[in-house]
């Protein structure tokens, strides 16, 4: 029987009177790496940040590991969304030590992160002076501080050059083997067709597809048929 961590049934957040996010139902099977495409203001985010208790969701349901999703909930997922959190005056480890600090964990959490994400000879550098590869993987690493069974991905690309977007790559595969269920976000489909074992996609808060990603599937041409879709729904 298959296991699913992350569950939503008819999630809405209306902001006020317009749906960011409309009946949004998809289910997220543990460690595998869900890929949710959309065109930029599609609702991604705006689902994601339901999910990690930025935002308060306006209706619908969020089931965590088969329960009701509560903010304790939080202490297993780790996210990513937007901008990397970090301190730009301080070094990789420096950044890393104010999180086990405030979340009370171990410090030797600090050197098995930064093994994972491929920054351990940073030294003194400070994260200002990263470059935008550098600090998405610090953002990675502050997200995997507290040994998150799920971790939330919002656009982790953007920005990247070509070796930055295939070690992310790479470090994003790895995840399932240790564990760790990956949702990404992304307007880029070449980049999800790589990485993600389901998608789903979203256009106009809708969420108009999902399923297993299928060897030689057109992904541009059914991207764009729900695209349509999801245009004509709301006319």
């Amino acid at each position: 029987m298959e296991k699913y961590i992350l569950q939503t049934k008819n999630l809405c957040k209306n902001f006020k009177g317009q749906l960011a996010a409309n009946n949004i139902s998809f289910a997220i099977k543990e460690n595998s790496v869900y890929g949710l495409l959309g065109p930029n203001g599609a609702g991604k985010s705006t689902t994601l940040k339901m999910i990690t208790g930025i935002l308060k969701k306006t209706s619908g349901e969020i089931i965590f590991e088969g329960h009701p999703w509560s903010r304790k909930d939080l202490k297993d997922i780790g996210a990513l969304i937007e901008a990397p959190p970090l301190y730009e005056n301080l070094t990789a480890r420096e950044n890393l030590k104010v999180r086990t600090t405030l979340l009370g964990l171990k410090k030797s959490r600090i050197d098995e992160v930064l093994q994972t994400v491929d920054l351990t000879d940073t030294g003194k550098k400070r994260a200002g002076q990263f470059s935008m590869g550098m600090k998405q993987r610090l953002g990675i690493a502050i997200a995997l501080l507290n040994h998150p069974k799920l971790l939330i991905l919002d656009e982790p690309t953007n920005g990247l050059d070509p070796i930055g977007i295939q070690d992310l790559r790479n470090l994003i595969r790895s995840f399932p083997e240790q564990g760790i269920t990956v949702i990404l976000s992304s307007h880029i489909l070449s980049e999800v067709e790589l990485i993600a074992d389901h998608i789903g996609i979203i256009s106009n808060g809708i969420l108009g597809y999902e399923a297993k990603i299928n060897p030689g599937e057109d992904l541009e041409s059914l991207f764009m048929e729900v695209v349509k879709k999801s245009k004509r729904e709301m006319r």
